[in-house]
């Protein structure tokens, strides 16, 4: 039940009442278009594309080619990609309707934890619903301390950045500013770490044969954001790869670290799943399964990316077997992880 507004304590009988005070959490993922046809899908990608976090050119070489030519062409394959993976009967893509199952159990979560006292809500970083609107939806729910949470577990400036800076450019608009802190990457969480290695063993579990590699393949970025700005994210992939394979009791050539997603011309992090899965069943290893730790959430570059374009390119080269292990998603032991992240984080706010 929402609590009723009422005036402040010791406050005068013609005060105008305001709600009770209280904690928001709010997640943030990447984000989807509102639909698959070429505007939806151009108005997307635009605002994606546009986000210097994510391609850092100068404007004034960037903008002319993503305005003439990579949004005259990219709407139509993007949208046919994101057609074939539609929640059609929800109308709306599987990362949304994943999102929002993750934020209703994270309710109840918090709820269990700390009665009326915290808000959950979601937003996205590019699209609906925008950080902004959700931010100021809590604000007038009586937020006057907000948790921000980038639904990321290792740290990227084309992620978790650029999601903590579309929070500050919607806090800069608010009139009276809540209390904000953000919660910071969780790779190696132990819990998490867990959480992960079980999912790894209940899908091989479901096989009649043991694949030959587990590859890990993480969402790609250019090799100059890690070498010339030192971006973190390298580094927290391949721990991540590190403690999986541990958690798991196997070796180093059982679990690989692979980047996937490639975009433009330039060298990015390698090596290159799409090409690393070809080489792999040209090696001999016929038996593969995939799984995305970067993501939360399941999506276009795991239910399009890795289950399509990927899984074609391994069976091309003479893979037999191609396992894809889904995210973690709104499974009840990834939501108490999650849960167990935002509650340490909101240490000191609330008992």
């Amino acid at each position: 039940m929402t609590e009723q507004a009422v005036r402040p304590a010791n406050a005068p009988a013609d005060h105008p009442t305001v709600p009770p005070e209280k904690v928001g959490v709010l997640l943030a993922n990447l984000g989807t278009p509102d639909n698959y046809d070429y505007w939806s899908m151009r108005r997307y990608l635009g605002e994606f594309l546009s986000d210097k976090r994510v391609i850092d050119y100068p404007a004034w070489k960037w903008q002319p080619i993503l305005q003439t030519m990579v949004l005259t062409k990219r709407p139509f394959s993007s949208g046919a990609a994101y057609k074939s993976i539609w929640n059609h009967e929800a109308g709306e893509s599987p990362l949304m309707t994943i999102t929002k199952a993750q934020t209703a159990k994270l309710t109840s979560e918090m709820q269990e934890r700390y009665g009326d006292q915290v808000v959950v809500d979601f937003c996205m970083r590019y699209g609906n619903p925008s950080t902004e609107s959700v931010l100021n939806r809590m604000i007038e729910q009586g937020c006057r301390k907000v948790l921000f949470f980038p639904l990321y577990p290792q740290y990227a400036g084309a992620t978790s950045a650029t999601a903590n800076d579309q929070f500050f450019r919607a806090l800069m608009k608010a009139a009276w500013q809540p209390s904000v802190r953000t919660v910071p990457p969780y790779f190696d969480d132990p819990d998490y770490v867990s959480v992960l290695a079980g999912s790894v063993t209940r899908t091989l579990a479901t096989l009649d044969h043991e694949p030959d590699v587990i590859v890990a393949s993480y969402h790609g970025l250019p090799e100059r954001y890690l070498t010339e700005v030192g971006d973190p994210y390298h580094c927290q992939c391949q721990k991540t790869t590190r403690l999986l394979r541990e958690a798991l009791g196997m070796d180093r050539e059982r679990v690989i670290t692979t980047f996937q997603s490639k975009f433009g011309p330039e060298e990015w992090l390698k090596p290159y799943t799409v090409e690393e899965v070809a080489r792999l069943a040209q090696a001999g290893k016929k038996r593969i399964a995939v799984l995305a730790p970067a993501f939360s959430a399941d999506c276009i570059e795991t239910l399009e990316e890795i289950n399509e374009e990927i899984r074609e390119s391994f069976e091309h080269a003479g893979g037999e077997s191609f396992t894809y292990i889904p995210c973690l998603n709104d499974d009840d032991a990834h939501i108490a992880v999650l849960g167990k992240v935002i509650a340490n984080n909101l240490a000191g706010w609330l008992a």
